[in-house]
């Protein structure tokens, strides 16, 4: 079989024969072999029947949610290629045939853009069109190398080995951001096609709650991309705090009649410690991510990783750790020529700070390198080759064991 579409539903009486119907005169118009799967996720209205009597077939999808609807869809579909859609007759099933032309040319994933190919006044609220679609997608191409205009446009084909390869995992509305990131990350041929938005046919409001479901396709963006979550803030942090530090460790600064001083280099030191974690904490990730196979393995990061080994982390540790000491060792030698009495801080302060701030650093780097070289450790994974030589070596020594035995039955003949 060449293509299924699948259809998310939950509660989608109103709209989702009209939608079957499309789709089964689309296939059978342009002489398709194929078939329309309802991933019903618990309707109570009667779409189950509805849509059976319109042709489809229904597979029932206990987990909740718009992910895992998706998914139990795409799992039972026998087509070669899969289109998806939403079962509310915003989108046009009949008009089907760009996604099917790209997957017949190897496209891996083909994405419907609603921007290029006309929105109906009315199908999309403002908040989404002019903010929310617009917003997601730039920070999508801008954390990924995608040139994808549309990342959650709910209409798009793809190839259905390919995609469950991806191990896609999330089950709400972020789904749709996972399966483009994902794809594009893992190297696949995406590519993008105009497509049209209509009003939906319902009379209920929709399922897609706009704040709480942009912040899940954020907060998806943001974790699978520990560069523009941890690393780059945490850079940034270090260079600022690293330019005001120095320039306050050796006088106050002033710009205009503003005065900075020891105060503003307490806050430099915290800018410094938060944002080195914050990069250790990008390197931690991309460690863990590609050892674990969430993530592709990154070569500049696995390069840094066998050049910072644990031993150049201690040493490196240790160094930092004797700059603190020495530090502090000279703010002791001030406090002595103040006879250990009262100190002024402008001046005990530019020496303890930068001191303290080596200290932290130090077992920052010292812990990171150990932590870092247990997330190296790789496990020893069996491999299909490995699996087929104990295979023949457990046939092999079944053969020999059942050797005597034959020779003993033909003696006893």
């Amino acid at each position: 079989m060449e293509l299924t579409v699948v259809m998310p539903c939950l509660n989608e009486a109103e709209t989702v024969e009209t939608c079957v119907r499309k789709a089964l005169g689309f296939m059978a118009e342009q002489g398709i072999e194929g078939e329309v799967v309802i991933a019903d996720n618990g309707s109570t209205d009667g779409s189950q029947q509805l849509a059976r009597d319109a042709g489809a077939r229904v597979v029932h999808v206990d987990q909740k949610g718009y992910g895992n609807a998706l998914m139990g869809g795409i799992r039972a579909a026998r087509g070669r290629y899969v289109i998806m859609g939403d079962a509310d007759d915003s989108y046009d099933f009949t008009a089907l045939m760009p996604f099917v032309e790209e997957l017949r040319g190897g496209a891996d994933l083909v994405m419907g853009n609603r921007f290029r190919g006309g929105i109906a006044p009315g199908a999309m609220p403002p908040l989404h069109r002019y903010l929310g679609n617009p917003v997601l997608s730039f920070i999508g191409r801008l954390f990924f190398p995608s040139a994808i205009r549309d990342f959650h446009c709910g209409l798009r084909g793809f190839r259905r080995d390919s995609i469950l390869n991806l191990g896609l995992q999330t089950g709400g509305m972020e789904f749709a951001s996972e399966m483009v990131v994902k794809s594009t990350i893992q190297g696949l041929d995406v590519r993008e096609v105009p497509t049209t938005l209509s009003p939906d046919g319902r009379s209920r409001p929709p399922h897609l709650r706009s704040w709480r479901d942009g912040w899940r396709h954020l907060r998806f963006l943001l974790l699978y991309s520990p560069r523009w979550l941890f690393f780059i803030p945490g850079l940034v942090l270090m260079a600022l705090g690293l330019t005001v530090g120095t320039a306050l460790t050796f006088g106050p600064v002033y710009i205009g009649k503003l005065a900075f001083d020891v105060d503003t280099l307490v806050g430099a030191s915290a800018a410094v410690v938060i944002g080195f974690q914050a990069v250790l904490f990008a390197l931690f990730t991309k460690v863990y991510a590609a050892e674990e196979g969430f993530l592709p393995e990154d070569r500049r990061i696995r390069r840094l990783v066998d050049v910072v080994t644990l031993e150049r982390g201690l040493i490196a540790g240790g160094l930092l750790a004797l700059a603190g000491l020495a530090g502090m060792v000279a703010s002791l030698a001030h406090w002595q020529v103040r006879n250990f009495g009262e100190l002024i801080p402008a001046e005990s302060l530019r020496l303890v700070v930068p001191s303290a701030t080596a200290l932290v650093i130090s077992f920052q780097t010292i812990f990171a390198a150990l932590f870092i070289s247990i997330l190296g450790i790789r496990r020893t994974k069996e491999t299909p080759a490995d699996v087929a030589a104990s295979a023949a070596e457990e046939a092999a020594e079944a053969v020999r064991m059942a050797r005597p035995a034959a020779a003993q039955h033909e003696d006893a003949l």
